[in-house]
């Protein structure tokens, strides 16, 4: 496994970096808008982190790396809430594909929501797709469900590997799922019960009691959100009760939300973490974050990919 470096742009927490850092990639150079996700990142990592709006960010101010990362704002795109075509966040894409353009890693890395693929009828999905191979780079990607890759989560995304043209790579085999999943019972194992500041406390809105948000312990989690509110049931909470169309009650005994330590977990965090911020800007960052052991698996395909074509 050799070395290589990368940049990361809407890094967040780091929940990507810190994926393809055990797959044998150092960052050295993080962005995100968001002052407590960056707070986070340096917790961890040695990395420069630029804190900002990326559109302002000047491109020689980003090193030259072998790779770039991204999981751009997926917000406008999402399946779980109203998508428009013209919502700002869906053009955030476009500062990816200026600074792959300007800096011309060997490759790139994109993750998003499933939703991309449907957005305007695949339109801009299409859009991105072009925008990136006329930078120079030959576009892969493929919808990957986190529970497949030592998640315990039902979480699907897709995921874009650019590989620049010149190094005359014609193919990437993403890595194959394993058949084997982690469940609740094993992830959250160790995890201590959690004090009462650990967890949301928000009342639960008519959205949330729409749908089961409880999944037992020999199952894998819900997708974990961002919005603190909406994050699913421990799954030593009764079992819900269906009362009718989008509409369900709490069975009897003591009902809550995920801990955010329970989430990071099921977001195959490193259980030492630090995050910054108050508990709803902690959610945020989990909800927000691509899983650590997805991200490793997809790296070290791409680092042996990458390998196997350079000298």
């Amino acid at each position: 496994m050799r070395e290589f470096t990368a940049a990361s742009l809407f890094c967040g927490a780091g929940g990507l970096d810190i994926g393809f850092e055990r797959a044998g990639f150092r960052t050295i150079w993080a962005n995100d808008f968001d002052p407590d996700a960056c707070s986070t990142h340096r917790s961890w990592s040695s990395a420069t982190v630029a804190c900002g709006d990326i559109g302002l960010v000047d491109l020689s101010d980003i090193p030259d790396t072998d790779i770039i990362l991204g999981g751009f704002p997926c917000q406008g795109f999402s399946l779980s809430g109203p998508r428009k075509v013209d919502d700002s966040r869906n053009t955030l894409y476009k500062h990816y594909v200026r600074i792959v353009r300007s800096k011309r890693p060997l490759a790139f890395v994109g993750e998003n929501v499933k939703g991309l693929l449907s957005m305007a009828d695949g339109k801009i999905f299409e859009a991105i797709v072009e925008q990136f191979s006329e930078c120079g780079y030959r576009i892969f990607h493929r919808l990957l469900n986190a529970s497949g890759y030592g998640v315990p989560e039902d979480r699907e995304r897709v995921i874009i590997v650019g590989l620049r043209k010149d190094l005359k790579i014609r193919t990437f085999d993403f890595p194959a799922p394993s058949l084997t999943r982690i469940t609740l019972r094993e992830a959250l194992k160790d995890i201590p019960d959690p004090s009462p500041d650990e967890v949301c406390q928000a009342p639960y809105s008519s959205r949330y009691m729409s749908r089961n948000r409880k999944r037992g312990w020999d199952q894998v989690s819900f997708t974990i959100p961002a919005m603190a509110k909406q994050v699913a049931l421990w799954p030593g909470s009764p079992d819900m009760v269906k009362l009718d169309r989008d509409l369900w009650r709490f069975g009897e005994g003591h009902t809550r939300r995920l801990s955010w330590r329970e989430a990071a977990a099921i977001q195959t965090f490193p259980r030492d973490l630090v995050f910054s911020g108050d508990l709803t800007s902690i959610y945020k960052q989990i909800g927000n974050a691509v899983p650590c052991n997805l991200a490793e698996a997809i790296a070290r395909q791409l680092n042996r990919t990458l390998c196997a074509a350079l000298p």
